[in-house]
């Protein structure tokens, strides 16, 4: 197999975060029209990322965030976003480069795409429509914030699974 010089795999994944990026930015400047709302896991021990020690604590490696009726703040630059969040009635703020985020989902539209965020270019990048169990592990919704689904009914089942692998298409 012939040497990935361009290093496609990290300019995907680069492309695809900007999706995180405009869908961010939209919220910020609009709010979250409809039934939107955003999943997103992140690694908490990644270069930059800045929340409280108390949820470090928690969250020691891996913590998903849920963007939907209680967030302040909603700030979206290039690199990294920043908001603030309530957690057991204290609101904290967080700030995520993109870099570290692992996946991000908006199940109101069954959307969703998967990262590695150690620049392991064997990791899959996956961007989809359908049911998304991989980027919403039941033990990362245990503890959501309460900006998460309030009425803690999550959106059901998709009869279809449409996860797209985009490993499939690089030559192996």
């Amino acid at each position: 197999m012939s040497r990935d010089y361009m290093n496609y795999h990290a300019m995907m994944e680069d492309a695809l975060r900007s999706v995180i990026r405009d869908a961010l930015t939209r919220a910020s400047d609009d709010g979250l029209p409809g039934d939107h709302h955003f999943y997103i896991t992140f690694k908490t021990d990644y270069p930059g990322v800045n929340i409280p020690d108390s949820l470090r604590a928690r969250f020691p490696e891996e913590m998903t965030i849920v963007l939907q009726h209680q967030f302040w703040g909603l700030d979206v630059g290039e690199e990294l976003f920043g908001v603030t969040l309530s957690f057991s009635d204290v609101q904290e703020r967080l700030v995520v480069p993109y870099s570290a985020v692992t996946a991000f989902a908006d199940p109101s539209v069954q959307f969703g795409l998967q990262f590695s965020a150690d620049g392991d270019t064997d990791s899959q990048a996956v961007g989809a429509e359908g049911d998304l169990p991989a980027a919403l592990p039941a033990e990362a919704t245990d503890d959501l914030p309460s900006a998460g689904n309030e009425s803690g009914e999550e959106k059901a089942d998709s009869d279809t699974d449409n996860v797209i692998a985009l490993d499939a298409f690089r030559k192996k």
